[in-house]
């Protein structure tokens, strides 16, 4: 679903990314981990068109990213929250929804039943018609989640998205992600610190280190890789 080749990109003199090479097959999760600093939100931003990469190449189910703005990527089925959420504050949650939709070829019955649907997926169907601004940080977590999945995307890319939510809410989380590539047909790319979730979420895990991948495997292979311990605890 994504491949990502020699992905490069610097800011002045700072290396953000050294050539990076990573894939998500259709229906998987990659849990991506590492240091403050090693470049996992640039390359998020690299994938969904936030940044454009210096050089390397991006394929969105064969379809080339790279140099396409963020709506265009957007609509070719990439949806992307953030550490600190991005909701309309002085919109409902319903038309948080809606906005998403924009585009769609439904009618508004359509689009609503499905914005209800995945606002009671999230727990905050009873309030689909207060502000985003009321809520919690967490709760606006999951509108945010909510939102991208009424557009019904084929990759979601998920930065921090248990970080500053509490236990019940974080669980919740855990649950709707699980079950997203087996229910609803999307790959995730989940960069998180929360080591615990992403071993337990990811069917391939990444460790970023200095803009490069540090090492690679499944969870087993990366919590005893010395490298790994080292980078995180020190020699």
């Amino acid at each position: 679903m994504l491949a990502v080749r020699d992905l490069k990109k610097r800011f002045g003199g700072l290396q953000a990314l050294r050539g990076i090479d990573l894939d998500v097959p259709d229906r998987t999760i990659l849990g991506v981990i590492g240091m403050n600093g090693s470049g996992k939100t640039t390359m998020l931003n690299c994938i969904n068109g936030i940044y454009r990469a210096d050089s390397g190449s991006i394929q969105l189910a064969g379809e080339p990213l790279i140099g396409r703005e963020v709506h265009q990527v957007a609509a070719l089925g990439i949806g992307r929250t953030f550490q600190v959420p991005r909701v309309f504050q002085r919109m409902t949650l319903m038309e948080n929804m809606d906005v998403a939709q924009v585009g769609a070829r439904a009618s508004e019955a359509e689009r609503d039943d499905l914005s209800a649907y995945w606002l009671d997926k999230v727990g905050l169907l009873r309030l689909r018609h207060n502000y985003a601004e009321e809520l919690s940080g967490g709760q606006q977590k999951l509108v945010e989640l909510a939102r991208i999945m009424v557009a019904k995307p084929r990759l979601i890319l998920l930065d921090e998205p248990f970080a500053g939510v509490n236990p019940e809410l974080a669980r919740m989380l855990i649950g709707l992600i699980a079950e997203i590539p087996v229910e609803h047909g999307c790959s995730v790319v989940l960069v998180s610190h929360d080591l615990t979730s992403i071993y337990q979420l990811s069917h391939h895990i990444i460790v970023m280190n200095e803009g490069a991948i540090l090492t690679q495997g499944n969870a087993d292979t990366v919590r005893s890789d010395p490298a790994v311990i080292e980078a995180y605890l020190g020699a």
